[in-house]
């Protein structure tokens, strides 16, 4: 980088990061990719197959027999356990 780009890049504001989402959905392997659990979204136990996802479907797929994570509990952060 040059001098003239680091001057740039210390006047240019930094955009914060974005928001985690606050629900997710994890995907399977494979074709189908069909729903495999659901998380919040700061679980730690999230791989790269995972999407954002909103609370009536963090609501609807437990109810569907998609499991919920068992570390992060996000049937039980919604109130509606299995």
């Amino acid at each position: 980088m040059t001098a003239a780009e680091e001057r740039e890049a210390a006047t240019t504001p930094q955009q914060p990061p974005p928001e985690p989402p606050a629900w997710l959905v994890e995907r399977g392997i494979g074709v189908s990719r069909l729903p495999a659990r659901v998380h919040t979204g700061d679980c730690w136990d999230t791989g790269n197959r995972c999407a954002p996802a909103d609370p009536e479907q963090i609501r609807r797929l437990p109810a569907e027999g998609v499991p919920a994570c068992i570390h992060c509990r996000p049937d039980t952060a919604l109130g509606a356990l299995e």
